[in-house]
């Protein structure tokens, strides 16, 4: 009996499946398209559907160094795969759809996902995957059908860790995982409940290498983020431009990392989901900031050019590709 070789890393992202190492600069956690949804009627601002300064902006972060960044906007809350292939088209920029569910407050009470299964989901999540993308009304009904293939499950926690109705995401998440080889992504709510999502999806049987947490910058505590860290998944700084006059905890943050020899577990991303941080649409700080004012930032405090690589480079080729399991023949 041999063993088989392993297909080589892939990404998968809207307009087809790239080598891992082809996906260049990349920001790890993005809202480039929110098309209406339970999150626009909430926050008008939200609403980015607008192409052509959509195409402005992700074009002005080009010229700054993207070369690639994952659109985290999951099942049914205003993802549009065909604008975001609209706009890779356009920019040039690889881009990756997510499947999997947001927290609770992005969909109405009545929504079909409240009462579906860790199985129902696992299929939605594992076709979005590897069939197209698709979507429902929110009472389950398909209302879009796409070939464009989703590359990350997203999935979302609460305060302190998944609720009860987290879970069946977390498991289906795992499940899909386990079927396709897509790697996943979670919302840690307020940056919280990172390892009590870590020990859902480890005991589930998912490499920790496979999973990346967003938004836990915004707990500045070295004992939280060390714990998180020695579990060797990735974690997504995305509070950069937020701190105000405040220190910047996530330089902190990311100083700390450096000391510690953990940059290459780190990625950072915008969150830029509101028409108010675009500057297309007449906000600041405009989506190249993790490239200009933020990379000088970086610099200054001793994050140097080759860890900056490898944590818009390096990190983001490992964390968001898809690697089949060997097999026995």
């Amino acid at each position: 009996m041999t063993r088989a070789v392993a297909a080589a890393p892939f990404v998968r992202t809207v307009l087809g499946d790239i080598p891992a190492s082809a996906l260049g600069v990349t920001y790890a956690h993005e809202h480039l398209v929110i098309d209406g949804g339970r999150p626009v009627e909430l926050w008008p601002d939200f609403l980015l559907a607008d192409v052509d300064r959509l195409a402005d902006e992700l074009r002005a972060a080009r010229e700054a160094g993207l070369d690639a960044a994952v659109d985290m906007m999951p099942i049914d809350c205003g993802r549009n795969p065909e604008l975001l292939a609209e706009l890779s088209r356009r920019t040039g920029v690889h881009l990756v759809a997510a499947t999997g569910l947001h927290h609770e407050r992005f969909y109405r009470p009545d929504h079909w996902s409240v009462a579906a299964t860790a199985d129902d989901l696992a299929d939605r999540f594992a076709r979005d995957v590897t069939a197209g993308i698709v979507e429902r009304h929110d009472d389950g009904e398909v209302r879009l059908r796409t070939a464009i293939r989703a590359g990350v499950v997203k999935i979302a926690g609460s305060m302190g860790g998944p609720s009860a109705r987290d879970m069946p995401a977390f498991e289906a998440a795992a499940a899909a995982h386990h079927a396709t080889g897509v790697p996943i992504h979670t919302h840690c709510e307020a940056g919280s409940g990172a390892p009590e999502q870590l020990r859902v999806l480890l005991d589930a049987g998912v490499p920790a290498a496979a999973i990346s947490l967003s938004h836990v910058d915004k707990v500045v505590d070295r004992g939280y983020h060390r714990a998180i860290l020695q579990t060797g998944a990735f974690v997504v700084y995305d509070q950069a431009f937020r701190w105000g006059d405040a220190t910047n905890g996530t330089l902190e943050l990311l100083e700390w990392a450096a000391e510690d020899d953990r940059l290459g577990q780190v990625m950072l991303g915008m969150d830029a989901a509101r028409q108010g941080y675009y500057r297309a649409f007449g906000g600041s700080p405009g989506l190249a900031y993790l490239l200009t004012e933020f990379s000088d930032a970086m610099a200054a405090c001793g994050v140097d050019t080759a860890q900056r690589r490898t944590i818009f480079v390096k990190n983001p080729r490992r964390a968001f590709a898809f690697r089949p399991p060997e097999t026995d023949r």
